[in-house]
């Protein structure tokens, strides 16, 4: 048995980058469910939970590199979802009926959507992030967020494990009024496909649509270096070369990644100074991340920078991470200050809405790497306001904050980070995912600029259209610049922009109704 739910968690972890094999996801608990099926409620917990530990293991690995003994809890902590989904499981001993084809995936969504909010929220890794490739799959985000997905998913495997478990009987093969119950979840994945080719087929150009040409510049500064005062020099020189190779390029927006500048606004003046000065020689406006200090009180900002070196906006990041930007229970357990690596960093309180600044329309193309330009047409300046806001770090892994953004103007979102923390590992990549499912669920163009990867350009409909990259192919811990340009068009927020997690609520329902059900029993 244990062997069998190992198989469970090596097929979940290879759905999930760096392996990217999503088809295993759709099948990938089929094995811990066998492994549960006949034993008592305590074994079914140790199963899933040694299931859970080996996942996430095998997931968030790369937290090592930050803390080893907060990585150690944080799996033991986490492998506890696996662990209670299993023994709901073994409680309800549930056959094989319409009922649990979705009632158990219901489960799933709930405990993954708890995982994400509990204890400031850890939504990494969601099942129906494994999709974040198979583009038909996951154009049903704009209506469910992720967690449609991670529904479909499950549900799958759920009909899977039933028809083998049905297969399995000996002399007995599925029942003709069994049957039928498996045309629920193969009439969800058809109705999904069929969606998802509708919002992936090209439609006419809305006539209210403005191109708008953004490049962002993936420093690639190493951790270590980031906040030693003797680098500051060989940081802004990094930054600022990269800048001007842009200048014939023409962009409307530059942008650099989080904490890109080497000092803290309020406090180094010649630092910003400098950075001013580039804004001025360009006459392009700069995105940049910097921590700011106002009143005895640091931030996390995004700083906007017109082409006369003047600040014009700033967003404080709102969500912060715990124990990497502040500490919990700081009064009652002080000896947490040990564990900080950045500081006490202030939540922000404003949903900022940046509006690009005004600057000369020309000719300019895409460029890679090596700055290989083609042409484009004329941007047709002032026929949408471009507007947008910008996600700090992990902060798009939240899509209330997303949602929230888009309703209050944003025509597309930038999300800056930096990952340089986990070394060459998957962690950039799984980050990645996040940032696709935020462009899906609000239809818009999603742009990110990281420290040291993944940078680049997500389409409405969840295409990475672009990262940034070497000759040999490489995406983090290289530095370099991406332009694109990106339309903004005109159109209403979605079903999903609008209403949130309606999908959760219609979930929760249910499951309470399976309470009931089961007690009456």
């Amino acid at each position: 048995m244990i062997s069998v739910c190992i198989i469970s968690a090596i097929l979940l972890i290879l759905s999930f980058p760096a392996f990217n094999i999503w088809l295993l996801a759709w099948f990938g608990f089929v094995p811990l469910f066998f492994s549960i099926e006949n034993v008592s409620k305590s074994k079914a917990f140790l199963l899933s939970y040694l299931s859970g530990i080996i996942f996430w293991s095998g997931i968030i690995y790369w937290l090592i590199h930050v803390t080893l003994p907060g990585t150690v809890l944080l799996i033991l902590y986490l492998a506890l979802y696996f662990a209670i989904f299993g023994v709901i499981i073994k409680v309800y001993e549930l056959r094989v009926t319409s009922y649990e084809l979705l009632f158990i995936p219901s489960i799933w969504v709930l405990l993954e959507y708890i995982r994400s909010h509990l204890f400031t929220g850890f939504p990494w890794a969601l099942l129906g992030y494994s999709q974040y490739l198979n583009l038909p799959v996951i154009q049903i985000a704009d209506i469910t967020g992720v967690w449609g997905v991670s529904f479909l998913v499950m549900m799958v495997n759920v009909m899977i494990w039933q028809i083998m478990k049905g297969l399995r009987i000996k002399g007995k093969g599925l029942s003709v009024n069994k049957k039928w119950i498996y045309l629920l979840p193969v009439l969800c994945i058809l109705t999904t496909l069929v969606y998802g080719y509708y919002r992936l087929s090209p439609l006419p150009l809305n006539p209210y649509h403005s191109p708008l040409k953004i490049s962002v510049i993936q420093g690639n500064i190493p951790q270590e270096l980031k906040w030693d005062s003797d680098a500051k020099v060989y940081i802004l020189d990094k930054y600022s070369k990269l800048t001007q190779k842009l200048v014939t390029l023409s962009p409307d927006l530059i942008i650099w990644p989080e904490a890109s500048s080497p000092g803290i606004l309020g406090e180094d003046e010649l630092v910003f100074q400098e950075i001013f000065n580039l804004s001025k020689k360009i006459r392009i406006p700069l995105l940049i991340g910097a921590v700011s200090r106002e009143d005895e009180k640091y931030f996390n900002s995004a700083l906007l920078i017109n082409g006369n070196g003047q600040i014009v906006g700033r967003y404080d990041k709102l969500h912060l991470v715990p124990f990497g930007e502040y500490i919990p229970l700081k009064k009652i357990l002080p000896f947490l200050e040990t564990v900080v690596p950045i500081g006490d960093i202030t939540a922000g309180g404003e949903y900022t809405v940046f509006k690009i600044p005004n600057s000369a329309t020309k000719i300019g193309g895409l460029a890679n790497h090596f700055g290989e330009p083609r042409s484009l047409p004329h941007r047709q300046a002032g026929q949408l306001p471009t507007k947008f806001s910008v996600l700090v770090c992990f902060e798009d892994l939240f899509p209330e904050l997303s949602r929230e953004f888009i309703k209050r103007g944003a025509n597309f979102l930038v999300n800056i980070t930096n990952d340089a923390w986990y070394k060459k590992t998957s962690a950039a990549y799984q980050h990645l995912q996040a940032s696709v499912f935020r462009a899906v669920e609000n239809r818009v163009f999603l742009v990110r600029s990281a420290n040291t990867g993944v940078s680049g350009f997500i389409s409405p409909d969840g295409k990475i259209i672009s990262k940034v990259s070497d000759r040999f192919g490489r995406n983090i811990f290289i530095d370099g610049y991406d332009t694109q340009e990106i339309t903004i068009l005109k159109h209403s927020p979605g079903f999903y922009t609008r209403y949130g997690d309606i999908f959760i609520l219609l979930l929760f329902i249910f499951m309470l109704y399976g309470i009931f059900r089961f007690a009456r029993k």
